[in-house]
């Protein structure tokens, strides 16, 4: 069995920690010979290179969440080797620079000349940039970042229950991303503890060092009877040679530390990260190759190295011009490509004909040519993604497909401008600004952000449109932010939520009939045509879609339909019906699974007086008493929002025969008010009446 089986056997045991731990502790207590130094020596410093390299190749923070731990450990083992060479080099260093072994030989004799005056300076050297300059900046940004970080959590969290609400995202992404946004939080307090460990290490290297060389020249000159000048060259050399061995590693740690704690997440490594956007832009490389040709030309400078550098940075400087010229990025949409210029048929050179007659679009958005990136794949646009991801939200709670949404450019609008389409006329227009994020103030953050101050298109917040750079203070005070293609996603889920039936028609509720024949071929014959025309079912389903009803349930809607449709052929009629066979869903969608339903109750003087301007009427359609309705109107509103503010729906309770009425009254101006019938409360369902409108 090799070497690395035996290890991966041992991890895989769970043995490995408990193993280097009682190595690390043998260190200690157990005097080593100076070849296993050399080992544990070569050792630390790989272990220190392969830490290092781990953080420069890893993408995200989060992609190395052992590392405090293994800074902790790697700390413990060099602390260990110190106090075994410290061991060998008081015991042994009377016998000469080779006692304590090969490689604290060779950076005392190799690394510093063998001179120990220069290796008192390389040491306090390192030792000043080590701890001065790397742990103490790593200690400082550790410290910011965590704080930051858990102040942000509210923010993030937020963020991710819009983007779930919305569509973007499912349950799966959301729990996926909520564990993420926990696990950032932990591993930055991790590494604000962490960065304690190599300040504290740095601090104990040059203790330990100092404490080598005074006990090492007392030993040398009082029990070993050595001259002065011959002690302080044995042990000096040795103990600056021990100190350079644990003080590289050391140094390494703490860069791969800095390193973790001040690089941001991405999709490429530190290495592809600073290549782009040090390298990426050509008329940095130009300019720079300009000045150091400058300083090249005048006399007593170095002249050849200058130059060669300018001539270097000038031929990089054109290749990157020349690949980003010839870069060809074509536009994409959902279903459908973006116009360009030019690329029509000249119109003289063929007959008008119904091809020159465009489609109409069931949905349609248009965007200005600075959003064209946000639905362009090759420029890591989201939006096409996103909008996918509403139609499959809204398709499975609405119970049937939603178009596809056809996206083209239209250089009318302004630049950071959309419109959104519905069966060829607008439904909304807004803007949004693909290098910025939307910060959306959900009612109770106080501060002021500097920005674009705007209204959330979806839900009409106040909101403004920040630099992405003021991300996390935005979290921080409270704000939820998102990006545009998130804003625009939001936006268009509210519109076909709202216009859902306006996008049913004959042909997807024939689909509904056929997905429901091949269950129940017996049902949707008896329903259509024998019982019902299709128009009269397609009026149904417009009719529940309106009333924001959901027609997943196609068997009880069927059903429902077949039995009462023999009686009546009027849509409203049959609507009133399939609600009641409805009801315990719609209940449930208005209050979730809870017992106990918070009623609005309407006065009996008002019901009556209702019920009589309705028999007076033709239909349900008539029109109240303008200083009725205005009263009404308000009082309604007053109390639907008191309902909403302390979170609970806001729900009108009222006899069948005034129910479709007053929906219709309420429906544009009241909307989050919700207008039920007594027959569609299930019989389960226990009533608490919070308010009494027109007493």
């Amino acid at each position: 069995m090799n070497l690395a089986a035996t290890l991966g056997s041992i991890t895989r045991s769970g043995l490995g920690a408990p193993a280097l731990m009682l190595v690390i502790l043998a260190m200690v207590v157990i005097p080593l010979p100076p070849f296993v130094l050399d080992v544990f020596f070569t050792f630390n410093i790989a272990l220190a290179l392969v830490v290092l390299l781990a953080s420069v190749y890893s993408e995200r923070p989060l992609d190395f969440t052992a590392f405090p731990t293994i800074l902790l450990i790697a700390t413990l083992l060099r602390l260990a080797l110190n106090i075994a060479s410290t061991r060998v080099v008081l015991l042994n260093g009377h016998a000469g620079a080779d006692a304590a072994g090969k490689v604290i030989e060779a950076f005392g004799q190799f690394v510093i000349g063998g001179n120990f005056a220069v290796g008192i300076i390389v040491f306090v050297i390192l030792t000043i940039i080590n701890f001065v300059v790397v742990t103490k900046g790593a200690g400082r940004v550790s410290e910011v970042s965590a704080r930051f970080t858990l102040d942000a959590m509210p923010g993030k969290q937020m963020s991710i229950d819009a983007d779930l609400n919305a569509g973007v995202i499912d349950q799966a992404e959301a729990k996926l991303r909520r564990s993420e946004v926990v696990q950032e939080a932990d591993f930055y307090g991790s590494m604000d503890g962490a960065s304690k460990f190599v300040r504290g290490d740095a601090i104990a290297g040059l203790l330990i060092t100092f404490i080598n060389m005074l006990g090492g020249i007392a030993i040398g000159t009082l029990q070993h009877q050595l001259p002065m000048s011959e002690a302080a060259q044995f042990y000096i050399l040795m103990t600056i040679g021990d100190g350079l061995v644990a003080q590289i590693p050391a140094l390494l740690l703490s860069t791969a530390t800095a390193i973790i704690v001040t690089r941001a997440s991405g999709s490429q490594d530190m290495g592809q990260q600073v290549t782009r956007q040090l390298f990426g832009s050509p008329q940095t490389l130009a300019v720079t190759a300009g000045i150091i040709g400058l300083l090249g030309l005048i006399p007593g400078m170095p002249n050849l190295v200058f130059l060669s550098l300018a001539t270097g940075a000038g031929y990089l400087a054109w290749r990157i011009h020349q690949r980003q010229s010839a870069a060809v990025q074509p536009d994409v949409a959902e279903s459908g490509v973006l116009t360009e210029p030019g690329a029509a048929e000249s119109a003289d050179t063929r007959e008008v004909g119904w091809d020159d007659v465009p489609p109409l679009d069931t949905i349609g958005m248009e965007v200005g040519y600075r959003l064209i990136t946000l639905v362009d794949r090759n420029q890591n646009g989201q939006l096409l993604a996103r909008i996918k991801g509403v139609r499959k939200k809204l398709s499975q709670e609405l119970g049937f497909l939603i178009p596809p949404v056809h996206i083209r450019d239209n250089l009318d609008l302004a630049p950071a401008a959309y419109r959104v389409t519905l069966l060829g006329v607008t439904a909304a227009e807004a803007e949004a600004f693909p290098d910025r994020q939307l910060a959306i103030n959900p009612g109770q953050v106080q501060s002021t952000l500097p920005g674009i101050v705007t209204q959330d298109p979806a839900f009409k917040l106040p909101a403004v449109w920040i630099e992405p750079s003021l991300r996390e203070q935005a979290q921080t005070l409270g704000y939820t932010v998102v990006d545009a293609s998130t804003v625009i996603a939001t936006h268009l889920n509210q519109i076909l939520l709202s216009h859902a039936h306006e996008l049913l028609g004959h042909e997807e509720a024939q689909q509904l009939l056929d997905r429901l024949a091949n269950a129940m071929p017996r049902l949707v014959q008896d329903l259509v045509p024998k019982t019902l025309t299709l128009r009269i079912v397609v009026r149904v389903l417009q009719n529940l879609l309106l009333e924001q009803v959901p027609i997943r349930d196609m068997r009880t809607i069927a059903e429902t339909l077949a039995e009462h449709g023999a009686r009546s052929q009027d849509p409203d009629v049959l609507t009133a019906a399939v609600r009641i066979a409805l009801g315990r869903m719609i209940i449930q969608n208005i209050n979730g699974l809870e017992d106990e339903l918070p009623v609005i109750t309407l006065a009996a003087d008002l019901e009556q007086i209702l019920l009589r301007t309705l028999q007076t009427g033709r239909d349900e359609q008539v029109s109240l008493e303008p200083g009725l309705a205005e009263r009404l109107h308000k009082a309604l509103l007053e109390t639907a929002q008191k309902q909403e503010l302390v979170g609970q729906p806001g729900v009108l309770l009222v006899p069948d025969a005034i129910r479709l009425m007053l929906a219709r009254f309420t429906r544009h101006g009241i909307p989050h008010l919700h207008v039920l019938a007594f027959s569609e409360i299930p019989e389960d369902k226990k009533l608490k009446v919070i308010a009494t409108v027109g007493k």
